[in-house]
């Protein structure tokens, strides 16, 4: 019932005001609590379906928050706040993520043999997920460039997410996870008699899920409100605010795979996954939501402060697939990642924010240049693409 009336209040409601930012203190939470149930079921369920999909299966609902603020936004038309989300959740999915995926890696290397980690080599299956993200980041190129984000877009966005989803079916099983490398809960449930089991499963997507959604509107008003409160503009404060509690089950997920080294590749996979749903299936969504909301076809604004937002995020994610696609994630590209992510979060307001923003919009760009120049001088493998191929055209 309360679900019910909750759908109800935002069929009818149509402005998205600020709320007391108090509200906060209980909403935060609430979305991190009921996004943690969802990633528990999760990790419990890709035990009992395909290999080749699970890791994308579980990325998309490790982002199912992700999506219903989101949501929120594009229903209510609130054009100025609707990708600040969306840009703030991926920069901190690439440049605090990954690198923490390296470090955690790093530090079980070291304890076990002695010496230094220098790289993530990533496994030859998995230059479906380089290559996909790469198209995804390279379409969201073109909507920056129209100023405009459309239901066609948002089809073309749901293609290369289906192909993905395709290509991943078609990879050979892999070794499954073991049982000992996923947290408490999720093992509890898959060591269940099978219907405890599958009860259980469903009970944490139905109620996670549906906890996500009724929380998802108060929380982004209490946003606004705190926003307010402490004179930081909203969609700035909601960029680096917002993804801190709906990126983290999968930033915690990832975390725990990559204290053990050996399945770093695996670790940083499912946050690259995530990127893939975040360029593709959300994008696609807004357009669809914010139209129904309308009553009509229409296509989302896109205005200059979410232009410079938006290419700032589209040169880091265009650096971050560069790393990848020799297949391998060194040392100092992901400490390069995590230094850049820090300047922009130290100066993330104010006129000299708007300019750090800018500056290093253009450093990620020179990075990409020096990374293109090295791929076509042959000091850089391309061995992503080779991979990738033989995925789509294996041999007789």
């Amino acid at each position: 019932m309360k679900l019910v009336q909750t759908l109800a209040f935002l069929l009818a409601e149509r402005s998205l005001e600020a709320g007391s930012p108090w509200v906060v203190l209980w909403s935060g939470p609430g979305v991190l609590v009921a996004s943690v149930m969802i990633a528990w079921g999760a990790e419990a369920a890709q035990f009992f379906i395909a290999q080749g999909i699970a890791l994308a299966v579980l990325a998309w609902l490790q982002t199912l928050p992700e999506f219903a603020v989101e949501a929120v936004i594009a229903w209510h038309r609130d054009t100025p706040n609707l990708l600040a989300n969306l840009t703030g959740a991926l920069r901190l999915l690439t440049g605090l993520g990954w690198p923490l995926i390296y470090l955690a890696a790093a530090r079980s290397h070291r304890a076990e043999r002695g010496a230094p980690m220098r790289r993530i080599e990533l496994e030859s299956d998995q230059a479906v997920q380089v290559i996909c993200l790469l198209f995804g980041v390279l379409w969201q190129f073109l909507i920056w460039w129209k100023g405009t984000l459309t239901v066609a877009d948002g089809a073309i966005l749901l293609v290369i997410y289906g192909v993905y989803l395709w290509m991943m079916r078609r990879l050979p099983p892999e070794e499954a996870e073991s049982i000992d490398d996923v947290a408490a809960v999720p093992r509890a449930i898959v060591r269940s008699p099978k219907p405890l089991r599958i009860a259980a499963i469903l009970t944490l997507f139905v109620v996670g899920g549906a906890g996500v959604f009724i929380v998802a509107d108060p929380f982004v008003r209490g946003l606004l409100g705190l926003s307010t409160l402490l004179g930081v503009a909203q969609p700035i404060f909601i960029a680096w605010i917002a993804p801190i509690v709906s990126e983290a089950p999968e930033g915690i997920s990832a975390y725990y795979w990559a204290r053990d080294y050996a399945r770093a590749p695996i670790a940083l996979m499912n946050l690259v996954s995530s990127n893939i749903s975040q360029w593709t299936l959300l994008p696609a969504m807004l357009p669809i939501v914010y139209s129904a909301s309308s009553g009509h076809l229409l296509a989302v604004p896109i205005d200059a402060l979410q232009s410079r937002e938006l290419l700032l995020t589209l040169a880091q994610s265009l650096l971050a697939v560069l790393f990848l696609l020799n297949m391998e994630l060194a040392w100092w590209e992901a400490l390069g990642l995590f230094l850049l992510w820090t300047v922009q979060l130290i100066f993330a307001t104010g006129r000299i924010g708007d300019q750090v923003h800018q500056w290093t919009t253009w450093a990620y760009f020179a990075w990409c240049a020096v990374e293109i120049g090295r791929l076509a001088a042959g000091n850089r493998k391309f061995r992503a693409w080779r991979h990738f191929r033989a995925v789509v055209l294996p041999r007789a």
